[in-house]
């Protein structure tokens, strides 16, 4: 198997430039997701390595191969794409078998290949079905052993799993994570969903506005976002602007922080809900805030929460376990307070 480099990769649709130059290494055997919103460049990104769009500028390497110019038949990848693409009047056999067959292999070795393959991705039971006759699941696991049958250097997935129903989405992502690192092909990933992205990639790539902002392993991305776009994308944190007083950003009695540089008066200070504590009663620590709203999550109820600190009003979410949400109310008074240490504060 092979990395991917990318570099100082542009590209322009008439005066929009959907990237700008880009660079990014995918080391060898790495799963790397793209995390963004729609219209950030992800997909436009992985198009270059496909060789689907070519870059203005810049450079993609597969190995140590050039291959910016190299048409998409030549290129080592497999691609899986988000509506499958299956052919419908093959069955699951026919497609898995459909990329070894142009190429004019054995066969003995297409029949063996495929064989491999069905067990591999689990539709042993429903290789002489046709995609109509497959659930979606089903469908999205036969487009994987297509795109893995001429064993490629590198595999491309474009959202494979948005079409999909969460329960079915939730097993079939751990799968493609299962099926990767057992093959150990390089693989890049494009998704808007962050828990997805967070799941199953070795590292993430968070994008906005055709640039990379971060590149981390999701935990240090959770933790630690370096800039204020990975900040508010990653961890659906609460942004909160606050004033700066004598080189402070804070919420009294809850937490004091040192104002980021450059920050001029005012800093968004950003917090994940997890970390808000909230107390009943009236000699807690913290900020008073009125619960406003409760919404149950499952093993987590988020509270909505408004406050007032130096005159003005604070809104704020906290997660809570469900458990301990049950004994407070809507409408009633808590205490908000936030651990420092998990704080980060930007320039407005």
């Amino acid at each position: 198997m092979s990395g991917v480099s990318l570099v100082g990769v542009t590209k322009m649709y008439g005066a929009v430039k959907a990237l700008d130059h880009v660079s990014v290494d995918v080391r060898d055997g790495e799963l790397l997701a793209l995390l963004g919103p729609s219209g950030c460049g992800k997909t436009t990104l992985l198009r270059c390595v496909a060789g689907l769009e070519r870059p203005d500028r810049g450079s993609v390497e597969i190995g140590e191969a050039d291959i910016t110019v190299t048409p998409t038949r030549e290129r080592p990848i497999g691609m899986v794409f988000q509506n499958y693409a299956l052919f419908p009047n093959l069955t699951v056999r026919q497609n898995i078998a459909f990329p070894l067959e142009v190429r004019h292999r054995p066969r003995t070795e297409i029949d063996a290949r495929v064989y491999e393959l069905l067990d591999l991705v689990h539709l042993t039971e429903q290789g002489d079905r046709y995609p109509k006759q497959i659930s979606g699941g089903q469908a999205q696991r036969c487009a994987l052993g297509r795109a893995l049958a001429p064993n490629p250097e590198v595999l491309l997935l474009d959202e494979p799993l948005s079409a999909l129903d969460a329960l079915v989405r939730g097993r079939l992502r751990d799968e493609i994570r299962r099926v990767q690192q057992l093959v150990g092909i390089t693989a890049i990933y494009v998704t808007h969903d962050q828990s997805e992205a967070m799941a199953i990639a070795d590292r993430v790539a968070v994008m906005n506005a055709g640039r990379v902002e971060q590149i981390a392993a999701p935990a240090d991305l959770y933790d630690m976002p370096s800039t204020q776009f990975s900040a508010k994308f990653v961890g659906s944190r609460n942004a909160v602007e606050l004033a700066v007083r004598n080189g402070q950003v804070g919420i009294p009695g809850s937490f004091q922080i040192d104002a980021p540089a450059g920050s001029n008066g005012h800093a968004l200070a950003f917090f994940r809900p997890e970390d808000v504590k909230v107390s009943v009663g009236d000699d807690g620590p913290g900020m008073a805030a009125r619960v406003e709203l409760k919404i149950f999550l499952g093993a987590t109820t988020r509270l909505h929460l408004v406050g007032e600190a130096d005159g003005e009003p604070i809104a704020l979410f906290g997660d809570l376990p469900s458990r301990r949400a049950r004994q407070i109310g809507e409408g009633e008074m808590v205490r908000v307070d936030v651990d420092p240490d998990h704080v980060q504060a930007f320039p407005v």
